[in-house]
């Protein structure tokens, strides 16, 4: 990728219930990361979010989950490799599906909340994850945090064929091995506007971070994940959008 492409999770009301403004925030994304009903979202909103999509030239990703709606996916459950392997099939398909009736497709995956960061901690669990985007359509990219080294799931990747597009965080802190600071630890998230700007300006020119111990962290990343959450976080996704198209490569 020749630009740091911006992602957001998207989709992500049910029935009655709203989060999210989805519409607001389409514009100045490149790529929208769609529940696919196991941790959010159910069938109308992805349709509608789908065709928000498609008119405003946004890729389509899959943001499958564990089967935690309560949890928002947000808590690990007990997965056999061959689990995790139908929960994305279901959910890539049934995403993909809907996305076929309106004339688009599901363009990469991105696991969403435990499910993310179990395959950042556990090989089996990235493989299994590989393997089922393999087996579904290796021509899918998968979605995953972009670290200090990467060569563990680049290698996994390689070994199924698979492209992985490595994401980054403006609004995170990170410790010295790329790892997301837990958000139960204090400065763990950055909610000046201008703190997260500057980060994701320095992710897009490719220069160090600062990490939580004080050392240089180099991120290679091809996506930035921002948010659509409020009037205050589509603000600040629209800046960033303009910052980076000040940038030669923009």
């Amino acid at each position: 990728m020749s630009r740091l492409l911006l992602n957001c999770d998207i989709g992500e009301s049910y029935g009655a219930w709203t989060m999210g403004l989805d519409a607001e925030v389409m514009p100045f994304i490149d790529c929208a990361n769609i529940a696919c009903g196991f941790h959010a979202g159910d069938p109308s909103v992805m349709r509608k979010t789908v065709a928000l999509a498609l008119a405003n030239d946004v890729k389509i990703g899959a943001h499958p989950a564990y089967p935690d709606l309560v949890g928002f996916g947000r808590r690990s459950m007990a997965c056999t490799a061959a689990e995790i392997e139908d929960l994305l099939h279901y959910q890539i398909g049934a995403l993909d599906g809907i996305c076929r009736a309106q004339g688009g497709r599901v363009q990469y995956v991105k696991p969403h909340g435990a499910l993310y960061n179990d395959m950042m901690a556990k090989p089996e669990q990235l493989r299994a994850v590989i393997q089922a985007i393999a087996r579904y359509d290796g021509q899918l990219p998968l979605m995953l945090l972009a670290m200090r080294d990467n060569s563990a799931a680049q290698a996994l990747a390689d070994e199924f064929g698979v492209t992985l597009w490595f994401e980054a965080f403006a609004d995170r802190a990170y410790d010295s091995a790329g790892r997301l600071v837990s958000r139960q630890l204090p400065g763990a998230v950055h909610h000046d506007a201008e703190t997260i700007i500057a980060q994701a300006l320095t992710l897009a020119r490719g220069e160090p971070l600062r990490a939580s111990d004080g050392s240089d962290l180099l991120l290679n990343a091809d996506t930035l994940c921002v948010h659509g959450d409020n009037a205050s976080s589509v603000a600040a996704v629209q800046r960033i959008r303009q910052a980076l198209g000040e940038l030669p490569n923009g």
